[in-house]
């Protein structure tokens, strides 16, 4: 894996990913589990996960674990799916289930929406691991990726890390790495 030092833009193999300065925020995007339609008088809210979308997110969960990128904080919708897809990922990460944050601005609103509550996020949190829905999901991961992804898929996230020392100071020129994980059919 080849990674990108951003100081003199020399690329090294095999070294991990250093940021300008050394501080740093990492924010994952993550799009819930593939869910099932078979439960016709459910709600969309109550729609649990399949089979595949939990598999998917494990396998999500370890790939991400691989890159040494932990969560400091978790925020998930609170549609069922995407719960469900915060506390598989937490306990791939032995992040405490009582510490993942529900916010319903992540299910019933907009890209900027979701854009203020990351950059209102505590400076003490390094890494931030939110959990929702498309289209919402892709529009918010192509506001900040170099070249735009036609779909996050289920169970699919994008990884971004900034070099800057306070949330409200993320944007598409503060990004020293970006890294996406899809399940295997979703590969690009």
């Amino acid at each position: 894996m080849l990674t990108w030092l951003r100081g003199n833009g020399v690329i090294w193999p095999n070294l991990p990913v250093i940021c300008y300065n050394r501080m740093e925020k990492i924010l994952g995007i993550i799009r819930h589990g593939k869910s099932t339609w078979d439960y016709g008088s459910v709600s969309d809210l109550d729609r649990p996960l399949k089979e595949s979308g939990i598999n998917n997110t494990i396998d999500i969960s370890q790939k991400i674990r691989k890159q040494d990128m932990m969560p400091d904080l978790i925020i998930s919708s609170p549609a069922i799916r995407a719960l469900h897809t915060a506390i598989i990922t937490a306990r791939m990460f032995n992040y405490p289930y009582d510490k993942i944050l529900i916010n319903p601005l992540i299910y019933e609103d907009s890209k900027d929406a979701i854009l203020q509550l990351i950059m209102a996020v505590n400076d003490e949190v390094n890494c931030l691991f939110i959990f929702g829905h498309n289209p919402v999901f892709t529009s918010l991961s192509n506001f900040f990726l170099k070249r735009p992804l036609e779909n996050v898929p289920t169970s699919g996230a994008v990884m971004l890390t900034f070099d800057v020392l306070h949330w409200s100071d993320i944007s598409k020129k503060t990004i020293c790495k970006e890294s996406s994980f899809f399940p295997e059919k979703d590969k690009f």
